[in-house]
C-alpha cells in the first residue's frame, strides 16, 4: 500500500529548553502529520549520546536520550518549577542546538527533579521489566560519572573488567547515583510511549533508526565483550568503518567494536533476538543503518589511524534473520542499502523480503556506482530525496557541477530548474515513484539550503545540531503536502 511520511529528529523539534524533547511541540507535529495526510514519522536513534554528539554513537543500545525528557511535564508533576528552568542557560539559538550549555543545564535540573522524585509501584515495575539492559547501563553511567565521563577504556583495570568484588562494592557505594539514571530512563520512557501511543491513534506510524554497531564506549561492550571482536585484555583487535571510495579517498573510521559473529550464533542470536524485540516495543517499523555489514563487514585495525588498511569479512548472512523471524514472527524492517551493493548483499537482502531505499540525490551523482534513478524502482522500497547522511536538496543542488544539473534538467525534462525549485521538483519525483513508502527529510519541504543539514560523515563538529523554529511549518505548507499526496495516491 502506498504511503508517505516524513524525516525529522525528535532533537530538531522546536521546544523552550534548548532542544526537541517529547514535549507540546512533539504532539503538534503529529497533528502536522496527520494535517498534510502523512501516515509515518521517520526518526533517528533515540539514545543517549556522549562525545560528538551522534545518535549512532550511544551509551546504550537500548537506553533513551535524557535530553529528550520533556521539563514541562515534569514542572507539571511537581518534581521542578518553570521558575528553575528559567534560571539555567540552554542555549540562545532557537535554530541550533548548544550541546555543552544542554549538558550543563539539564544535569542540574534532572537532578533537581530527582531529588524530588518518591518513586512508586510504577517506577519499580519499570525497573524490575528492564532490568535485562538497565541494571548494567545505570551501574556504567554511575562509574562514569565517578570517573570523570572518561570512556571505559581509561578506567582502571579492576572497574573496565568488571571485577567482581569491585562490581559489588560499585553498586553499593554508587547506589544514589545508580537511581538516578534509573530514574532519567524511566521518564523517558514514560514520556515516549505517551508519544508513541497518541501518534498511533492519529494513524501516525513510528519508522526508528538503530546502528548496526554499537559504540565502543558503550554498557553493551563493557557489559558484555564476549559479543565482541575483543581481546584478553578487553580492548577491540578491529572496529568498523567503510573502504575508500569515490567520496572518501581513505575511506570512513567509524571505530565501533565488530561482533564476534561465532558467539552470538552459539546463541542463538539471542542478544540480537533481545535488540529487535526491544526495538519493536519503541517503534511500528524499524530501520537498520548499514545491512550490508550483515553480509560482509569491513574490518580495521583498531588502532589505525583511516580505514586504509581494512579488510572484508563473512557477516551471518540470512542465517541471523531467519532465527530472529522464528523467535519474533514477521519483521517491519527497512533495510539501509546505500553505497556500494555486491550482489550477495542483493541476494541476502531479496531473501529476507525487507525493502532498502533508494536515495534521489544519489541517483544523478556520477561517483555513486549503485542506479537509484525512479525508472528502476521497485514496489518495495523507500524513496527518499535525501537522508540525514546528506545535504537537503537545495544545497546539494548548489554543490554539484553543471553537467549534473544539466542531467536532472533533462531527465525531469524541464530547462527551468533552478535553485528556488529543485527541492519541490525532486519531492514530486519521489512522491510519484513506484516505491511503496516515500519519506521526506522536512527540510526539503521547506526548501532550506546547507545550513539546514543534519550531518556531513567523517566531518567531526557542527552536526546534529539543526533545529526546526517555532511556526516554520504553516498551513500553507502542510496542505500542498498533502495535495501532493493526494495527487500521487499516498
Amino acid at each position: 500500500m502506498r504511503g508517505c511520511g516524513i524525516l525529522l529528529p525528535v532533537s530538531a523539534l522546536p521546544s523552550k529548553y534548548g532542544i526537541g524533547c517529547f514535549s507540546r511541540e512533539a504532539y503538534e507535529f503529529i497533528d502536522q502529520l496527520k494535517k498534510a495526510g502523512q501516515g509515518y514519522w521517520q526518526i533517528l536513534p533515540l539514545g543517549p549520546t556522549g562525545y560528538g554528539d551522534s545518535p549512532y554513537q550511544s551509551f546504550s543500545s537500548y537506553a533513551g536520550n535524557p535530553y529528550f525528557i520533556d521539563l514541562e511535564t515534569l514542572a507539571h508533576e511537581g518534581l521542578i518549577t518553570e521558575k528553575d528552568c528559567r534560571m539555567l542557560d540552554f542555549g540562545q539559538d532557537e535554530g541550533r542546538i548548544s550541546y555543552d550549555k544542554l549538558y550543563t543545564a539539564r544535569t542540574v535540573i534532572l537532578r533537581k527533579a530527582f531529588s524530588n522524585f518518591k518513586g512508586g509501584a510504577n517506577y519499580k515495575a519499570f525497573i524490575s521489566e528492564n532490568a535485562l539492559w538497565l541494571d548494567d547501563y545505570c551501574l556504567y553511567m554511575a562509574i562514569k560519572t565517578e570517573n570523570d565521563g572518561e570512556s571505559f577504556l581509561n578506567w582502571p583495570l579492576k572497574y573496565r573488567n568488571r571485577d567482581k568484588e569491585t562490581i559489588r562494592k560499585a553498586k553499593k557505594e554508587l547506589a544514589g547515583e545508580i537511581e538516578f539514571y534509573q530514574f532519567q530512563q524511566y521518564q523517558f520512557y514514560k514520556q515516549w510511549n505517551k508519544l508513541h501511543k497518541y501518534a498511533n491513534e492519529n494513524n501516525i506510524k513510528i519508522i526508528g533508526d538503530i546502528p548496526i554497531y554499537v559504540a565502543l564506549d558503550s554498557s553493551d561492550t563493557w557489559a558484555a565483550p564476549q559479543l565482541y571482536q575483543f581481546d584478553e585484555n578487553n580492548l577491540p583487535a578491529a572496529v568498523s568503518g567503510c573502504p575508500p571510495d569515490g567520496f572518501s579517498k581513505t575511506g570512513q573510521l567509524w571505530g565501533s567494536p565488530l561482533y564476534n559473529w561465532d558467539y552470538h550464533k552459539k546463541t542463538g542470536y539471542k542478544w540480537w533476538t533481545d535488540r529487535i524485540a526491544h526495538c519493536f516495543k519503541l517503534y511500528d517499523i524499524v530501520r537498520i543503518d548499514h545491512f550490508r555489514g550483515f553480509d560482509e563487514y569491513y574490518s580495521i585495525p583498531y588502532g589505525d589511524k583511516d580505514a586504509t588498511n581494512g579488510k572484508w569479512m563473512p557477516g551471518p548472512g540470512k542465517d541471523l534473520f531467519e532465527t530472529l523471524v522464528k523467535n519474533l514472527g514477521k519483521l517491519d524492517i527497512i533495510a539501509e542499502d546505500l553505497g556500494f551493493v555486491t550482489d550477495s548483499v542483493r541476494e541476502l537482502l531479496e531473501s529476507t523480503g525487507f525493502p532498502g531505499m533508494k536515495v534521489l540525490q544519489l541517483a544523478f551523482d556520477e561517483r555513486e556506482a549503485a542506479n537509484y534513478l525512479p525508472y528502476t524502482h521497485t514496489r518495495n522500497c523507500v524513496v527518499y530525496t535525501g537522508t540525514h547522511d546528506n545535504n537537503t536538496t537545495r544545497g546539494w543542488y548548489n554543490d554539484i557541477d553543471e553537467g549534473c544539473k544539466m542531467f536532472i534538467r533533462d531527465y525531469m525534462d524541464n530547462q527551468y530548474i533552478n535553485e528556488e525549485n529543485i527541492s519541490w521538483k525532486m519531492v514530486s519525483l519521489a512522491m510519484s515513484s513506484v516505491a511503496d513508502l516515500c519519506i521526506i527529510p522536512v527540510q526539503d519541504y521547506l526548501n532550506l539550503g546547507s545550513s539546514a543539514r543534519i550531518n556531513t560523515p567523517s566531518v567531526l563538529g557542527n552536526n546534529w545540531d539543526w533545529r526546526l523554529t517555532k511556526n516554520s511549518v504553516g498551513d500553507r505548507i502542510l496542505n500542498r503536502i498533502r495535495n501532493l499526496a493526494v495527487t500521487y495516491g499516498r
